[in-house]
């Protein structure tokens, strides 16, 4: 047997030790487990967690409207449409990120139960966040990186976070891509003992529920009403499930959850020839897609991010409007801010010219942007690579050959996933399986439907495999 099946035999083991979480006694009989005993079991309420985050100085970053960028939008909707946008300035925070909220949890953690350091899988801004509050209480930390293609060229944003992790003092373990990312990870638990900052545990996501919190307790204390719309990039699927759980929490039961990812349909994320081809590592549909119809891939054993519980509608946008809208919202507003959040934003300004003037479209989060991050790079980069950068539709953009930037604001479109579509590829896993009355009332919940429609797509998928 190889190193790496023997490890991953022993996965399971690694994992529960490098957080002390037991995940057995939350799987119910048969496909189940019970998310919500998941997520309260860990002892926090929200009002714990506010506390925790203030002590690390994060949270409470301020609501933006941007009132340029909304004129901007109205120019191109019909009379009495457009509406008002508004921006949670998360860059703000420690290490410029809303991630530092997760890392505040999994730190506090971390020093609760006596760790020596914590480990993080991970090439974005969570990696930073967690090196920069790892600091903050002496713990050590060391981040795992996939950075390179197997030429040993790496992407200038990936670098750029490389960099910030060790600015904090992290060791940094750069990779190249593929498999090895994962059993590199679990050696590393398993040898130092320290503890998982996973992105994907209940103190992750619990680190996100104050972000939703913060916007419907202030949309509602300064405009007297909870927004239409909070719109969130989504990849791993934890910063959807964390914002939603906290407008729900703090009575926004009515506000529309959108996720939004840039469309890079047809790119493997561990293909090392499409490594490269992309201009954005996180917030893009090679993780958004796969974590929501399986979020259990994470590297925990129950992924605390399930976003089909609590989205609504799921958007896709081209990666030539992010840049477009990058530069919209660095002029326009005088706020030069990095891809993530720009992502959520390229989408809020489509959907608001379909949203009357007085309704209220909220972006959860920003990000920092940097050398490495800017949109100056990435398009340099893309261009090395043999990308075109083109004007046109941007829904003719072809992910890994071209970039296209809309020409106006008025080309600035997205599109929009089926639902159905996505809730069918979660239950493709469960076919030609008895599912029990219980199994059928745990899918319900996970998919945010009834159990009728779980029977009448369980009954297609096991007659078009036939």
């Amino acid at each position: 047997m190889s190193k790496y099946q023997q490890m991953m035999d022993r996965k399971s083991i690694i994992m529960k030790n490098a957080l002390k979480l037991d995940y057995d006694k939350f799987e119910l009989e048969g496909i189940g487990f019970d998310y919500e005993m998941m997520m309260s079991d860990s002892g926090y309420s929200l009002d714990d967690v506010i506390k925790i985050q203030e002590s690390f100085s994060v949270g409470k970053t301020p609501l933006i409207e941007l009132k340029h960028l909304s004129s901007f939008a109205r120019k191109y909707a019909k009379e009495g449409y457009g509406a008002r946008i508004f921006i949670k300035d998360e860059a703000q925070n420690i290490s410029g990120s809303f991630k530092a909220r997760r890392a505040a949890m999994a730190i506090h953690q971390a020093k609760k139960l006596g760790y020596k350091g914590v480990i993080a899988a991970t090439s974005g801004n969570y990696g930073a966040a967690v090196a920069a509050l790892a600091a903050k209480v002496g713990l050590k930390c060391i981040i795992v990186q996939e950075c390179f293609d197997s030429k040993g060229i790496g992407q200038p944003e990936i670098i750029e976070k490389a960099r910030a992790c060790e600015a904090y003092g992290a060791e940094v373990i750069q990779l190249s891509v593929g498999p090895e990312l994962f059993y590199e990870f679990l050696r590393l638990l398993e040898e130092t003992k320290y503890f998982n900052a996973s992105l994907y545990s209940p103190y992750g996501i619990m680190g996100i529920e104050t972000l939703g919190a913060e916007i419907a307790t202030e949309c509602l204390e300064k405009y007297g009403k909870y927004p239409e719309v909070v719109i969130c990039t989504n990849a791993g699927g934890g910063n959807l499930t964390g914002t939603a759980r906290g407008l729900l929490k703090s009575g926004a039961n009515k506000t529309k959850i959108i996720a939004a990812s840039v469309d890079l349909t047809g790119l493997h994320m561990a293909s090392d020839h499409d490594f490269n081809r992309k201009s954005f590592t996180t917030g893009h549909t090679g993780f958004g897609i796969p974590f929501t119809t399986f979020p259990d891939r994470s590297d925990v054993p129950r992924s605390a991010g399930r976003p089909l519980r609590y989205l609504d509608e799921y958007v896709l946008v081209n990666q030539g409007s992010v840049f477009y809208i990058t530069e919209a919202l660095a002029i326009l507003e005088g706020m030069e801010r990095g891809p993530a959040g720009n992502t959520a934003l390229a989408a809020a300004f489509s959907i608001a010219k379909t949203m009357k003037k007085d309704e209220i479209i909220v972006v959860q989060e920003t990000e920092y942007t940097g050398a490495g991050k800017h949109m100056n790079a990435q398009i340099s980069f893309a261009k090395d690579q043999g990308i075109k950068i083109l004007f046109g539709n941007p829904l003719d953009e072809i992910p890994g050959k071209n970039i296209i930037f809309p020409k106006t604001g008025k080309d600035l479109i997205h599109k929009t996933l089926d639902l159905m579509d996505l809730r069918q590829s979660y239950l493709k896993r469960y076919k030609d399986m008895t599912l029990s009355k219980h199994d059928y009332e745990y899918l319900a919940l996970e998919l945010k439907t009834d159990i009728k429609h779980i029977k009448i797509w369980m009954e297609d998928i096991n007659e078009t495999t036939k």
